[in-house]
């Protein structure tokens, strides 16, 4: 199985960003005051966990500016580490490679991930001959990026299920968008794809597919990935990164303790208000936001991952995984409610 190895390049383009910033970008307002203005990337026909931060008053004086959506986590990281936004989300293995490929990049607060209601399964058609692992080899399996979960997912499956490396390298991995992935399946475009949150939902109830394996039955819950900051904007800005990472927490404690069918209805609102020509359709299946104890993060949310990253060559040696979190600006680590939301 391939992996994504452009990190020299990437780390490359954040040093060459980092002297252009050195020369006057928007790291921090003019007199030395704290950036108030987040650039970031969304995604379509969703809401993100700080898009409904703020609009639960969460993000305080804090301003989110838009500036499209990303195609996937690690191209999201890409771009706050290269200061074309200033945080950017993605799977902790993808964090893993793009900090140590050179990007002064650092984790804050876990912000998806998978459990008994929200999780990433892997489908084939209902009569297709795929069963076991083994079935895989010289398969084609959908995917929404390389280098990101659902690739650590399907190489962990597959070695614990006991093929080689080398009967490994014949699934071949073919990057499509989610939304595209369901319909790829039915065609036969490919032999299996990873669906997710409410896309999986959404092709369970159309029929005619059924799960190989699920990530959750492999791996039991875990939060999926983090949000980061480039590590100069964290010293330059940490009451605007602390800001927003313990109202990322809160947003999530909001999920999780507020009846799902408000959560649906504030989600509604908050596409309908944005005006960026979007359903809303699918939101009737979401579940659960999947992270625990107001995204907290752990180091076993790392070493989760290492033997993935050990067998693909990311890391030489035994992960460190302090190297790539702090839990330093999320004031709910110490286990503090978060207040009613102001709208």
């Amino acid at each position: 199985m391939k992996r994504i190895v452009p990190l020299a390049l990437a780390a490359a383009a954040v040093i060459l960003s980092m002297a252009v910033s050195a020369c006057g970008g928007p790291a921090t307002a003019g007199g030395g005051a704290e950036v108030t203005t987040l650039r970031y990337q969304g995604n379509a026909n969703t809401v993100t966990l700080p898009e409904l931060a703020a609009d639960l008053g969460y993000l305080e004086d804090l301003t989110l500016e838009w500036v499209g959506n990303t195609i996937s986590g690690p191209q999201d990281i890409q771009s706050a580490a290269t200061n074309q936004t200033d945080f950017g989300g993605a799977f902790t293995g993808a964090i893993v490679k793009l900090a140590d490929a050179g990007a002064p990049i650092t984790g804050v607060v876990n912000y998806y991930g998978s459990d008994d209601k929200s999780f990433t399964g892997f489908y084939v058609t209902a009569d297709s001959p795929i069963r076991t692992a083994r079935d895989l080899q010289g398969k084609k399996i959908a995917v929404n990026t390389l280098g990101g979960q659902s690739e650590a997912v399907i190489h962990s499956y597959l070695l614990n299920s006991g093929l080689t490396e080398d009967e490994i390298k014949t699934v071949q991995l073919v990057v499509l968008p989610p939304n595209d992935t369901e319909q790829a399946i039915r065609r036969g475009q490919v032999d299996a794809g990873a669906l997710g949150s409410v896309l999986q939902d959404r092709a369970i109830a159309a029929g005619g597919l059924r799960p190989l394996f699920t990530d959750v039955e492999f791996f039991g819950s875990f939060p999926g990935g983090q949000y980061v900051f480039r590590d100069e904007f964290i010293q330059k800005n940490p009451a605007t990164v602390r800001t927003f990472t313990t109202g990322i927490a809160k947003a999530i404690q909001w999920e999780t303790t507020t009846p799902r069918e408000e959560v649906i209805s504030r989600f509604s609102k908050i596409i309908q208000e944005r005006g960026r020509s979007e359903s809303t359709d699918v939101l009737k299946y979401w579940k659960s936001v999947g992270v625990p104890n107001a995204g907290v993060v752990e180091d076993k949310h790392f070493t989760l991952w290492e033997d993935y990253l050990k067998d693909t060559g990311v890391i030489e040696g035994d992960l460190e995984p302090a190297k790539y979190y702090t839990n330093e600006f999320n004031e709910l680590a110490g286990g503090t409610t978060a207040p009613a939301p102001k709208g």
